[in-house]
């Protein structure tokens, strides 16, 4: 006897649906698994017969065969052990299953029989609504990740017994149903605030302007003075995500088994990903036999912080060249290419030297110049040139720290903010990639960042005395096009020109 189930598998960002096919026939007790499973597809085998006899069923002791269709796509991970089980008990049983063709199966099991979460379920349910599957079993933690998707009916499973009575009739279970929009709109809040920050205006207007226009940051100052605290609410002021944009950003963040808990099933506000400066290329990139994505596509539609600058390995900064530039990134391997978003908004944090107090005007730098040398050195030009703001933050005094004024809430910047993205939506058009500033095309700057004579002939000298690189004249034109448009001005003043190559003359003046 054949029984067909369906299932789905995820490559890159998307899913494809697996077609299994569980035929029984005589000979010795024999499972194989053909269409290109790997080892965790493979020994699904024992784990399935275990899960079906401690559920009550049996299973053919002749030679099975079970293939995962199409056979030219490599399948991986624990996810196909649900529907094998269910397509062996229907084969042992000789039953045909009513409207197994509307069904869409993932899940892992355990030897018990219960139905473990798996990764990936958000992308698996858009694939089998596009499929015309108008029903999907996941496993219960995943069934509200997978409910997100509109116009398909969820049904979560705890274990194999459930599911194989809910397939044949005998059971009846509720569709778990989840209503996208309201939660949306009701996850939004962030834990952070700008109103904790204390002090550090001329910081906090650095921080706006690069958030209004998209641009990436570097925060330069002594240990404690309040850089990761800055950089935890970048994400606050940030416009909110729109509904395209979390369901983007979810897709990934379900690859990556980061939606597990069935709390955070649903990506509703910025992420801001801060890996350890330990982590490897791919663990930053992304990459494998089967790519999958790394933490600057986690990190897409959000921020990446790289706290310690310094003490990433060289060769794992580098590869953030592309994604910088091109806001996505292109894995390649011998069986093909793979492209994974990558829109994130960069902000850096470093210390001046190794123990941290270079420049510091109340505690002695111990390290000597050669050390502070090779501290500097581990940052390559290129890279910094990628950095459209360089900011120094200075610690904070007594006085502010103890002021129980609060600062500027992050709503309040977020409103300002908002204005001039809406500004930029205008200028650039609906129909178009670039949403800001920092993404134009030069053929948008020569249009939107015309310079009057005066403010050209301040940027044609800060060009010359600062040996400014013709990217880092890009980016000071842009990031001036953010500060006219914070002033509310069409044209860009010798002011904003000024302003913005402030922020590209500190590593002129510590790297020097």
């Amino acid at each position: 006897m054949l029984a067909q189930i369906f299932s789905a598998a995820v490559v890159g960002v998307d899913a494809f649906e697996v077609e299994i096919e569980v035929n029984g026939g005589r000979g010795d007790p024999l499972i194989v698994i053909v269409g290109l499973p790997d080892t965790a597809v493979k020994e699904s085998k024992d784990r399935v017969t275990t899960a079906i006899d401690n559920s009550g069923y049996r299973w053919a002791r002749g030679r099975m065969t079970i293939n995962l269709a199409p056979a030219n796509v490599k399948k991986e991970g624990p996810s196909f052990d649900l529907p094998i089980a269910l397509g062996l008990i229907t084969v042992a049983l000789e039953i045909a299953l009513p409207n197994v063709g509307d069904f869409c199966f993932v899940g892992e099991l355990a030897l018990t029989g219960a139905v473990r979460p798996v990764a990936g379920v958000l992308p698996i349910a858009i694939e089998a609504r596009k499929q015309g599957r108008r029903k999907v079993v996941v496993p219960a933690a995943n069934a509200r990740e997978a409910a997100m998707v509109e116009g398909i009916e969820v049904y979560g499973v705890r274990n194999l017994r459930e599911a194989f009575e809910f397939l044949t009739g005998e059971r009846e279970l509720a569709p778990t149903r989840e209503d996208l929009a309201q939660f949306f709109a009701t996850h939004q809040q962030y834990d952070v605030d700008f109103a904790d920050v204390r002090g550090h205006e001329h910081a906090k207007r650095a921080v706006e302007i690069a958030v209004a226009g998209g641009h990436n940051l570097m925060l330069l100052g002594p240990p404690g003075s309040g850089k990761s605290m800055l950089a935890k609410r970048i994400p606050t002021i940030i416009p909110p995500m729109a509904l395209e944009e979390a369901i983007e950003t979810t897709k990934i963040h379900s690859i990556c088994g980061l939606l597990l808990d069935p709390a955070h099933s649903f990506v509703a506000t910025r992420p801001f990903r801060a890996p350890h400066h330990t982590i490897s290329d791919a663990g930053l990139l992304g990459g494998g036999t089967n790519p999958t994505p790394g933490e600057v596509s986690v990190a897409h539609n959000g921020v990446l912080f790289l706290d310690e600058l310094p003490e990433f390995k060289r060769s794992t900064l580098e590869v953030l060249r592309q994604p910088l530039e091109d806001g996505r990134v292109t894995i390649s391997r011998a069986a093909g290419s793979m492209m994974f978003p990558a829109d994130f908004m960069f902000v850096a944090a470093m210390n001046p030297c190794p123990c941290g107090f270079f420049g510091d005007p109340k505690r002695e730098c111990r390290c000597s110049p050669r050390q502070v040398e090779q501290y500097r050195a581990r940052i390559s030009g290129p890279l910094l040139d990628r950095i459209d703001l360089h900011l120094e933050v200075p610690v904070v005094e007594f006085q502010q720290l103890a002021s129980r004024q609060p600062g500027e809430c992050s709503a309040a910047i977020r409103e300002r903010i908002l204005a001039v993205r809406d500004v930029q939506r205008r200028r650039f058009g609906e129909n178009t990639r670039v949403r800001c500033n920092a993404r134009m095309t030069p053929k948008q700057q020569k249009i939107f960042c015309d310079l009057d004579s005066a403010a050209e002939g301040l940027l044609r000298m800060a060009m010359s005395e600062l040996h400014l690189s013709a990217r880092a004249y890009d980016r000071i034109l842009k990031v001036a096009r953010t500060i006219a448009d914070l002033d509310g001005k069409e044209a860009i003043a010798p002011e904003h020109v000024g302003e913005a190559i402030q922020y590209r003359t500190l590593d002129r003046t510590l790297w020097s």
